[in-house]
């Protein structure tokens, strides 16, 4: 009787269950919660960018920057052209593809679009290919700064192997080429993916030269209108930062208007330094650990704990 009046149970919480499925699905589908169906949004009914796609397409472009190193385990020196080229047709036909579903999505227009999106996306993959060899010059200097720039670097390739900072800064100079020709939501899924993996945050709009250096990495933010200049070493912890934002006559955040740091040639930022606001870190500075900062400072500046303490905040009252 009781193993009956068991089974009798579940079978009604299974019947139950199914019946609430049909009006379960109607809510998370609908918008009356405040989000909408990513889908409605786009008449034409193009699918959108694949994240996955993004990060296998992300991991396929370091195996071409660095051949060799990434992609296929037992590739020989004599194989590398053919992994190089097979790669990349693999990858101009994809990125194209996700780039077209980024655009469709972004511009919400009707059928009339399509051809549009097509074309542009077929440009801006043609384009972005053709930037990979000057990508390419510049990781080789950041390789180079992490090498020099770091005791514990045995070589070259244990930067390119192993160094969490340079995984970040190889996604960021990626996602930023992308990000200059005008593609939607792509660029923020590469660098977001190696923000996951390295605990790096760069935001692609941010403009970073040559001989970059991102020594442990955990916990770096660098944000959209950063200007960094060449020969730049940052150490764990270091954000570059806004302070409060500025709104509109209807109370929302101003997009686009510079409010990130510049920090120009050959600074040091050390490990847990927060600078915030439109400022200018002048060339050659060195900026000590935990320093809060929110005014320029002059070329070959030391600023320490000590020293930023006795400054006067009244500038960055509202942060």
């Amino acid at each position: 009787m009781k193993t009956l009046a068991r089974d009798k149970k579940i079978m009604t919480g299974v019947q139950h269950r199914g019946k609430g499925l049909p009006s379960l699905v109607d809510v998370l589908c609908s918008n009356g919660n405040g989000i909408a169906c990513a889908m409605r949004k786009t008449p034409h009914d193009q699918p959108l960018p694949s994240r996955d796609v993004v990060i296998e397409l992300s991991e396929a472009l370091r195996s071409v920057l660095f051949p060799g190193y990434f992609g296929f385990p037992d590739l020989r020196v004599e194989s590398v052209p053919y992994h190089v080229g097979s790669t990349l047709d693999r990858i101009q036909h994809t990125l194209e593809e996700q780039i077209k579903r980024g655009l469709c999505f972004s511009c919400q227009g009707d059928m009339v679009c399509l051809p549009a999106c097509d074309r542009r996306s077929r440009t801006i993959t043609r384009k972005f290919l053709s930037r990979l060899p000057d990508v390419q010059k510049l990781l080789i200097t950041d390789v180079r700064a992490a090498f020099e720039g770091d005791p514990a670097a045995s070589s070259p390739d244990e930067v390119i192997f192993c160094y969490p900072g340079l995984h970040a800064i190889t996604n960021y100079r990626l996602a930023h080429e992308l990000h200059k020709l005008g593609v939607p939501l792509i660029p923020r899924m590469i660098t977001e993916h190696a923000h996951s993996i390295t605990g790096v945050d760069i935001h692609p709009g941010a403009v970073i030269g040559e001989k970059f250096f991102i020594d442990h990495g955990t916990g770096v933010v660098i944000g959209e209108t950063c200007i960094i200049g060449k020969g730049v070493s940052l150490y764990q912890g270091v954000t570059l930062g806004a302070k409060s934002f500025k709104l509109d006559e209807e109370g929302n955040p101003i997009k686009g208007i510079p409010r990130h740091p510049i920090v120009e040639d050959d600074v040091i930022i050390y490990s847990g330094a927060t600078i915030l606001g439109r400022v200018t870190i002048g060339r050659g500075s060195v900026i000590g650990g935990n320093v809060w900062l929110v005014r320029s400072v002059p070329p070959f500046s030391r600023i320490t704990q000590a020293q930023a303490s006795e400054e006067d905040y009244e500038s960055g009252s509202g942060i």
